[in-house]
């Protein structure tokens, strides 16, 4: 069984897109047991078959995940990923960022009239992140968009977190 979503950005601007040429990425598990996640030739998670991985604290548990590797090349082969959920039931997947990111457009929900016009929206490569929970692997991408100045507002930035992949084993 699997359910399969993207979601898009919101109000980016298209005609204007921020397209980046390389990415961080990290990898996180949660209510797992020997959770492996092997990307751009190296394991960047590579937990032994009887380490359980502790559930995650509270629903917004992935805003605070981070890339351990920065600074990858678009795009190595796809990410390989292997857990037993919590029934104990073993997983094994491919997950294509390459794919998921194909058109090198940073994703964000910053309103296109928030953006700035007269400088750079956003400095550093984008931060993918593969989060394995249970059964569902979730792709995030978060980057920091700086905002538009305005009388209320100086120096202003967004970096949140956006859905950009979900699949449910």
């Amino acid at each position: 069984m699997s359910a399969q979503s993207k979601n898009p950005p919101s109000n980016q601007d298209i005609s204007r897109p921020f397209t980046f040429e390389s990415h961080g990425f990290g990898a996180h598990c949660f209510d797992t047991t020997g959770c492996k996640v092997f990307y751009a030739d190296h394991y960047m998670v590579d937990d032994d078959e009887d380490k359980v991985r502790p559930s995650p604290k509270g629903p917004d548990y992935y805003m605070d995940l981070a890339a351990m590797q920065i600074d990858i090349p678009n795009f190595p082969p796809p990410a390989r990923v292997s857990w037993k959920s919590k029934d104990g039931v073993p997983h094994e997947a491919e997950v294509d960022i390459g794919e998921i990111f194909k058109d090198q457009i940073i994703r964000h929900n910053v309103a296109k009239e928030d953006l700035p016009t007269e400088t750079i929206a956003t400095l550093d490569e984008p931060e993918i992140i593969l989060v394995i929970n249970d059964r569902t692997i979730n792709v995030y991408m978060r980057a920091l968009i700086y905002l538009k100045d305005t009388p209320e507002r100086s120096r202003a930035r967004k970096h949140e977190m956006i859905l950009s992949f979900s699949k449910t084993y």
